[in-house]
């Protein structure tokens, strides 16, 4: 059974194990971030605000309920499928699914908000591309950090024991921040062998370009930036 190395956080990586038992695939979790809620207070929310932008349902799943029950009835505008239903799930009255892809739901929103201002619900550290393409679409964009992305670390003795018997045949990579701790144990002598025939699966270029001095010939790029994307890459043909 071929083995895949499952890098993002709790809870998405047990959900990320269970699609990939489905699929016939044996997943190795090794959590490599981890996200935590930072303290937020509703009254910093201004009164103009005429929309809601998520682009993480982390962002959702860490916001205290008073924030959520200061913005539910305006319109929420999440990137996909998975962070629209968190949306849903928090309360809001109105969400609207986007492309999946963060900076082609900054140019939809940015045709109708221009001059306008907006909440974006976000993580502590986050891509700056989202922001910036609304900045200068004339979008003001209020940033509200729910929560924090924080490395975790593991010793070569947990790592060694946690990918015990035959390496892993697959990684996948769901962010920057899991792919540049990936990197250096990538390298470590103890553990390179682990990663020497390693196919590499990363949801986009900009996260594949935090690991790919590594395994260059050996990363794929998912062709949309979603979990399904993902799978598909491990029954593609190498």
């Amino acid at each position: 059974m071929l083995r895949v190395l499952v890098t993002r956080p709790e809870p998405g990586a047990s959900r990320t194990a269970h699609r990939l038992e489905e699929a016939g695939f044996q997943p190795v979790l090794l959590p490599l971030t981890e996200t935590k809620a930072l303290p937020v207070a509703a009254g910093l929310i201004p009164d103009n605000a005429v929309a809601v932008a998520v682009t993480s349902a982390n962002a959702m799943r860490h916001a205290p309920e008073e924030i959520i029950a200061t913005l539910a009835a305006l319109p929420c505008h999440a990137v996909g499928k998975r962070t629209a239903q968190a949306a849903r799930r928090a309360g809001f009255l109105s969400v609207s699914e986007g492309p999946g892809d963060a900076e082609a739901l900054a140019d939809s929103l940015a045709v109708d908000f221009s001059g306008k201002t907006i909440v974006y619900l976000c993580g502590r550290v986050r891509f700056p591309a989202f922001e910036q393409r609304l900045g200068t679409a004339g979008v003001r964009v209020h940033a509200v950090e729910t929560y924090d992305t924080l490395t975790m670390g593991y010793s070569d003795e947990v790592i060694l024991e946690r990918l015990s018997g035959q390496p892993s045949s697959s990684v996948f990579l769901y962010s920057s921040t899991s792919s540049a701790a990936l990197q250096p144990l990538a390298r470590l002598p103890a553990l390179r062998g682990l990663f020497e025939k390693t196919w590499v699966f990363a949801l986009s270029t900009r996260i594949a370009a935090a690991f790919d001095d590594v395994a260059s010939e050996r990363i794929r790029i998912a062709a949309q930036p979603d979990e399904e994307a993902l799978l598909a890459l491990l029954q593609a043909p190498r």
